[in-house]
């Protein structure tokens, strides 16, 4: 085949002579992505958090990856992420191998990625109803809900608008309570309770919230995620006691989170869960 030359989320260009054989994925929904599109035998690595892939060795966490284990596996290619994975061991292995780095922001990336991967890979025939299914979801309809999803506890903290898990939730008719509100620096301008500073390049996408100001934004859901924090009974009858007449619902954090072939099944599980 001829080479193939592809763009990654950061910008970079890599090119490929032929498809890799040996991949590590340092992404638990690419994971399961490369499964999907019928390539699973070529993983080679995956982290501890990958919950696909029985037998495939681990090489870490997300967040503390073993370089010296990822190279000592021989990859022809690491699947990464920019927010999932910390820099500098990605640094370090883009020195000696090709690093694919994504960062979808929104259901139709997180498809584009998957056919993208599709295509390194030497799959994308194979693997084309699979791609189709997911370019043939239903366009964004109208919100009918507005929900609040906080990912951490102490301190409280939500997604805004620019993020993948609030374009899932409008790809099912919910809208993001908190989709206008960006994280302010200091954490006491975020509580409101100081002038906020310059941000200085940070990512503003995970503002950290009171319930007060949950209670003043109003939604009709709040959805607690099983990922990334566990929420507690304890911590939901709270929600209960200061939200009393709104519904909380426990929902899957793949479901939310996971981009890629995951999504394509995840939206219609969660539009019966949420707005039937």
């Amino acid at each position: 085949m001829p080479a193939l030359k592809v763009t990654d989320d950061l910008g970079r260009s890599l090119v490929f002579i032929h498809p890799p054989e040996r991949v590590v994925s340092l992404v638990p929904s690419d994971t399961h992505s490369v499964i999907a599109l019928g390539a699973g035998e070529r993983l080679v690595g995956r982290t501890t958090y990958c919950e696909h892939g029985d037998g495939v060795p681990t090489v870490g966490g997300t967040k503390d990856v073993d370089v010296d284990a990822v190279l000592a596996l021989a990859p022809h290619l690491v699947i990464a992420n920019q927010e999932e994975n910390t820099r500098k061991p990605l640094e370090a292995l883009a020195e000696r191998v090709p690093v694919l780095v994504s960062l979808p922001r929104r259901v139709d990336q997180g498809i584009a990625h998957l056919a993208r991967l599709a295509r390194i890979l030497g799959v994308f025939d194979s693997a084309r109803e699979l791609i189709r299914r997911g370019y043939e979801l239903p366009p964004v309809p109208p919100a009918r809900l507005r929900a609040f999803v906080p990912i951490w506890m102490d301190p409280l903290m939500t997604l805004n608008a620019d993020t993948f898990g609030s374009d899932v939730l409008a790809r099912v008719g919910i809208a993001n309570a908190f989709g206008d509100r960006e994280r302010l620096y200091p954490l006491a301008a975020d509580l409101g309770k100081t002038a906020p500073q310059d941000a200085s390049g940070r990512d503003t996408r995970y503002p950290r919230v009171t319930l007060d100001e949950v209670r003043n934004r109003g939604p009709e859901l709040v959805l607690l995620p099983d990922e990334p924090y566990v929420f507690s009974a304890d911590d939901e009858a709270m929600f209960r006691e200061a939200l009393p007449e709104t519904r909380i619902v426990r929902v899957s954090g793949k479901d939310l989170f996971w981009y890629g072939a995951w999504t394509i099944d995840a939206l219609p599980r969660l539009a019966s869960q949420l707005t039937n």
